[in-house]
């Protein structure tokens, strides 16, 4: 019968879809998911690992900070010899063969990722190098991190990749980790998950190997160091010998021993010959060790074949000295091969304060800025010296130097008069005058609403001439890297993408 009022009702069938698609729309907006990749090209070997990162928003306020709760490998790649020519430059030809082998065999395009981290190490860094691998990404830009990872940057990324950082957050202690390469070993002693000091000497598996005919052709410099320490020749013909090798690999592993017992005795001639970077502190004293990189494959029983180098024999010869010498157990880390295969780069958006000082429009944009942080909190008395020191040790961390491009950040604690924002500015000027050659533009980052305050001071009172871009009201950590967009003017603020490498 037709009625001509109706009353108040609800449909529940279209309600529940309401509810549906705004809880839908509340949860998409508090969690991501991306697809990664992470890809490892280092002097030795290769490989790469496809991962799907969710991310949570954290109920701070209005903040736009995301933090991964969940990480899942796809799909990883087998460990390839990185493609070498006869004048050693690497073959970018056949790598990008290789990587885009890897996207056809995971049922990937390059569209489907959103996000990536190229890390290049060892003989990868070299310009040419460097410049070769960047043109495979070029099409990338903006999406993907490439990081040159030095001595000490390989030596934090293998501490973190491979779960030692965890390890000693969990245990709440502190953990010596060793990572054993193809050409270099890595140390870094971590406290309650934080890395207090990080090092490298030349020594790894490959520093002896063969070539695909079976010569033993590849002699490392460091190689020739070792043998004639032991009184022998390093040829392809003496290296036929397995007695030689054996004995090239019973001196590494004298010296890693002679390392990690330095906090006592003071290293020899041998040993500091070897170091790459400044020596190590054991303050405090490790309680375990970790190993990672592919000879640790071998310490955990995970590989036993030979690949034509000398990684079996350096694992036996540390196996026998540690157990005459050292007291302290071996913990196995989640990942050894794999520890310097970064699965993702975060994304976190967040906007700068309005408050910032620009000397010159044309600094921005910028993409893949590395982060050097430090902590004025931590300092136990404001001292220029200090924060120069500071700024100079957490860049040195990064394989980075006063001429290199960077953003600095700091969580400005301080009273913001006069007088502190001098202090710091003087410090800052100091270290990245122009008598160090400085071209680059410097970007400061600022957790605290000074940057337009520091920039004047910088510019105007102390005469810092290089370019100059300072924003505050972002939140960075180190190994985040930044991509910082121009400056929307009607807003006065400046788009800051934060990519943090994960682990």
């Amino acid at each position: 019968m037709p009625h001509d009022f109706e009353l108040d009702h609800e449909h529940e069938h279209a309600s529940s879809l309401l509810d549906e698609k705004n809880a839908k729309s509340i949860w998409d907006q508090d969690h991501l998911v991306f697809q990664t990749v992470g890809i490892d090209i280092g002097s030795s070997t290769s490989h790469l690992l496809f991962s799907r990162v969710h991310l949570h928003r954290q109920p701070q306020g209005l903040s736009s900070h995301f933090e991964v709760v969940k990480r899942e490998v796809m799909w990883h790649s087998p460990i390839v010899f990185t493609p070498f020519k006869s004048d050693a430059s690497i073959d970018a030809h056949e790598l990008e063969h290789f990587i885009e082998d890897s996207f056809k065999a995971a049922g990937l395009r390059r569209e489907d990722i959103d996000t990536g981290a190229v890390i290049l190490t060892g003989e990868a860094i070299k310009k040419n190098n460097a410049r070769a691998i960047n043109q495979i990404f070029a099409q990338d830009a903006g999406r993907f991190v490439c990081a040159t990872a030095g001595h000490q940057l390989e030596a934090m990324l293998a501490a973190h990749g491979s779960g030692a950082c965890a390890l000693s957050k969990s245990r709440a202690q502190c953990g010596l980790h060793i990572d054993i390469g193809g050409g270099t070993t890595k140390l870094a002693l971590i406290d309650q998950g934080e890395i207090l000091s990080v090092g490298a000497f030349a020594g790894g598996g490959r520093m002896v190997a063969q070539n695909p005919e079976g010569l033993w052709t590849r002699l490392d410099d460091h190689a020739l160091i070792l043998a004639k320490s032991c009184g022998i020749e390093c040829t392809p013909q003496s290296m036929t010998l397995e007695s030689n090798r054996r004995l090239i690999a019973k001196a590494y592993g004298g010296v890693l021993l002679e390392i990690l017992q330095s906090h006592s005795n003071p290293l020899g001639p041998l040993a500091r010959s070897l170091m790459l970077t400044p020596e190590l502190s054991f303050t405090p004293a490790p309680a375990y060790l970790t190993f990672s990189g592919g000879v640790s494959e071998y310490l955990f029983g995970a590989e036993t074949a030979d690949f034509g180098d000398i990684s079996r024999l350096l694992v036996q010869e540390i196996v026998e000295q540690f157990k005459q010498s050292i007291k302290i157990p071996v913990v196995e880390v989640t990942e050894r091969i794999r520890a310097t295969v970064i699965g993702a780069s975060q994304f976190t958006v967040q906007v700068s304060g309005n408050t910032l000082f620009l000397s010159e429009p044309t600094a921005l944009p910028a993409i893949n800025v590395p982060v050097v942080k430090i902590e004025l909190g931590a300092l136990e008395a404001l001292d220029a010296g200090k924060i120069e020191k500071s700024i100079e040790h957490q860049a040195q961390r990064l394989d980075l130097s006063p001429k290199d491009r960077m953003a600095l950040s700091m969580v400005w604690t301080l009273e913001p008069d006069h007088s502190n924002l001098l202090l710091v500015a003087g410090a800052i000027a100091s270290y990245f005058g122009q008598e160090r050659g400085r071209l680059e533009p410097l970007f400061l980052v600022i957790e605290g609403d000074v940057a337009l305050s520091l920039g004047r001071i910088l510019r105007e009172e102390l005469q810092f001439r290089s370019p100059l871009v300072c924003i505050d009201g972002i939140e960075l950590k180190e190994l985040d890297y930044i991509d910082m967009g121009a400056l929307i003017d009607e807003s006065h603020v400046v788009p800051v993408v934060v990519k943090s490498l994960l682990f």
